[in-house]
């Protein structure tokens, strides 16, 4: 049995209450719009992270760990990553990953947009960074970031609202190594405050970013939507766990089936929906809503729906220093971002590029872990102490952001075994890091190491590839102008089912080389206001 559910008369259900759904909610409920949002998980209050307790080292391994398979949450869902080198990483409640993100809060560069026409591979994107610059510095006023104006990088000087977060004494000796090569680094910009801003206080510095913010500090959207966003007249229904969406007989969307914690099925009905679920939940959803109408799953007539999936495989390199750099300061965050090799250079034997971070490390029991295949004795026992003198405080990240390029290979399933709590078929994941990738972190992680040698690192520990790294899911229903080689139009908009929007990474044309939060909200800025701006046009379910 299907209960309907409680409101009624809605104009547009979102489906996800991260980053980009709280973007979607407060453009659309501040307009006018009734709104009704479901989301699987719950809120997390401040005092819910613990950041500032005892306890946060040991939490981060299990409560606050980054994999839902690690987590095991009853709001997570399982992925089956069998088939990749990297985990899928990501939070459900609201703010979404948000929640547990680092906060690097970095634009795409003018040449993301523009891939095959600068180096023939890939595809351009259907609008340009011009296009999107005016969102880019709204979502940025309004979350209030960090960060310092006139990155030589970029072509325009973007302004910040809050002056850049302390670089420290590690960053200090990192941009000496940079200077001392002639290479680009600038102070990071962050979703940060630095300063009290607005509802936030500035930050304190635990460096329990990733592990959520104890003070509200960093910008997740719980804070900078979703509170304006209820005050306008937005119903926020947690604890949704949806099932498939719904078509009528003219091939609309209808709304969605979602089971409530009582176990209860129920039906959300809406003119429009709006899928901001990731770059894994969002195919997951449209496969699962598979018909005799639909038998490949919504929105895929393309046949794109999963496929061209896009992580950025991220490398670390770690350095020693003699001296006591104070490492284990947050934010985390980043204290200095580098774009030196972002650019496309032939010559090394690969196209495209990544973006580094220099990033603190952390607490004492980050000191102290061990890698799968290492002697776990080699830092307990006799060796602790003199593992932790040498480290903590002492160590320090440069970590590094690989562009990696559609590929049809790279896609998410459905699992035809596994299952969430629910019976729901859960993804899988099949992935594997490509030619170009391989070369282009094998270059960078050499240059890094040059980097930290610069700086005066006594010691370097490089990883090539960091399995707990997945944050950045993109690419799985993308956007373009041809029904035949796109999911969705430039706003979003489903070529098959015009009531029917993707605004999360899921709708990436290319990765980018950059951190995707700040891209993802304006896209989805651009998206909703178009709608809004759209709406006599717009066909509904009702």
């Amino acid at each position: 049995m299907i209960v309907q559910a409680a409101a009624d008369d809605v104009d547009v259900l979102i489906v996800g209450a991260g980053a980009s759904g709280g973007v979607a909610a407060l453009e659309l409920a501040g307009r006018g719009f009734r709104v009704v949002c479901l989301e699987q998980g719950e809120w997390a209050l401040p005092d819910d992270f613990t950041g500032g307790k005892p306890s946060w080292e040991l939490s981060r391994l299990k409560q606050w760990h980054p994999n839902p398979n690690v987590r095991g949450r009853e709001t997570d869902y399982p992925v089956n990553t069998a088939e990749s080198p990297l985990d899928a990483l990501m939070f459900n409640g609201v703010g979404g990953s948000t929640i547990m993100f680092s906060g690097h809060w970095v634009r795409a560069l003018p040449s993301d947009f523009r891939v095959r026409t600068l180096d023939g591979v890939a595809d351009d994107w259907p609008f340009t960074y011009e296009d999107l610059r005016p969102f880019y510095d709204e979502v940025t006023r309004h979350i209030g970031a960090s960060g310092l104006e006139g990155d030589p990088a970029y072509p325009d000087a973007h302004a910040f609202p809050l002056p850049p977060m302390p670089i420290g004494k590690y960053g200090l000796a990192a941009a000496r190594g940079m200077d001392k090569l002639g290479w680009h680094w600038w102070p990071a910009p962050n979703a940060i405050a630095s300063r009290k801003f607005r509802n936030r206080p500035a930050c304190l510095r635990y460096g329990a970013c990733e592990s959520g913010c104890p003070t509200g500090a960093k910008a997740s959207t719980d804070f900078t939507h979703w509170r304006d966003a209820i005050a306008a007249g937005a119903v926020l229904v947690t604890g949704a766990r949806v099932r498939q969406l719904t078509v009528n007989r003219q091939g609309l969307v209808t709304g969605a089936e979602y089971i409530d914690r009582e176990g209860v099925v129920r039906h959300q009905a809406a003119g429009v929906t709006v899928l901001a679920a990731n770059g894994v939940g969002t195919p997951r959803l449209l496969l699962n809503s598979a018909s005799s109408r639909f038998p490949g799953g919504l929105a895929n007539s393309s046949g794109l729906v999963g496929k061209r999936l896009m992580v950025h495989p991220y490398a670390s390199v770690y350095g020693a220093y003699e001296d006591d750099l104070e490492t284990h300061l947050g934010p985390t965050g980043q204290a200095l971002q580098s774009l030196q090799f972002y650019e496309t250079d032939t010559s090394r034997g690969f196209v495209r590029g990544a973006k580094w971070n220099l990033m603190p490390t952390g607490g004492p029991l980050t000191h102290t872990l061990w890698e799968p295949g290492q002697d776990w004795r080699e830092g307990f026992g006799s060796a602790f102490h003199a593992r932790l003198r040498s480290t903590f405080g002492r160590y320090t990240e440069w970590g590094i952001t690989t562009e990696d390029l559609p590929e049809e290979h790279n896609e998410v399933a459905l699992d035809p075994e596994l299952t969430d709590s629910d019976g729901i078929p859960a993804p899988k994941i099949r992935y594997r890091i490509s030619e170009n990738t391989q070369r282009m972190l094998d270059f960078h992680v050499a240059r890094a190491i040059e980097a930290h040698e610069a700086a005066g690192a006594i010691s370097i520990n490089p990883i090539p590839v960091v399995r707990e790294s997945g944050w950045h899911l993109l690419g799985t229903a993308r956007m373009g102008a041809d029904p035949a080689s796109s999911v969705v139009d430039e706003y979003g908009r489903s070529h098959d089912i015009p009531n029917l929007f993707i605004i999360d990474g899921s709708t990436f044309v290319t990765s980018t080389g950059v951190n995707p939060t700040a891209t993802i909200m304006a896209v989805a800025l651009r998206a909703m206001r178009h709608l809004v701006d759209d709406r006599h046009n717009q066909i509904t379910a009702s």
